[in-house]
């Protein structure tokens, strides 16, 4: 399996930006799919952005979309997702993911390893 090490969560001001990133070793980071979610306190589990192996496919949440950007660079075995215009709301633990099918990553059936998370807290 892939091992994941999410890294660059932190404290921001409301309208702010962070970028996450999500470094992959142990095996071929190309070989997944890869996503993002999170998870704030007595809530769910929630996805945010998927990426294909190439990096030529991406969806978003609708919560999210126009906001982040997922992306990902298979030659430093790196996976990002960039926040902009944060709000109190996304106050939460981000976790990246890798699986094995883009389509179904929404769903998490198909998440083979997760990373530990990073805390993203916006403050208003």
């Amino acid at each position: 399996q892939v091992q994941l090490v999410e890294s660059g969560g932190g404290l921001v001001q409301a309208g702010g930006s962070l970028r996450l990133s999500c470094a992959a070793s142990g095996r071929t980071f190309s070989n997944y799919d890869m996503g993002w979610f999170r998870q704030a306190p007595g809530k769910e589990r929630e996805f945010l952005a998927a990426i294909n192996w190439s990096g030529r496919s991406t969806n978003y949440a609708d919560s999210v979309k126009g906001r982040f950007t997922i992306s990902r660079d298979n030659a430093k075995n790196t996976g990002y997702l960039q926040m902009n215009s944060l709000k109190p709301e996304d106050t939460a633990v981000y976790y990246c993911a890798a699986a094995s099918n883009y389509l179904k990553i929404a769903t998490m059936t198909t998440v083979q390893s997760w990373g530990q998370g990073t805390q993203v807290t916006v403050s208003s």
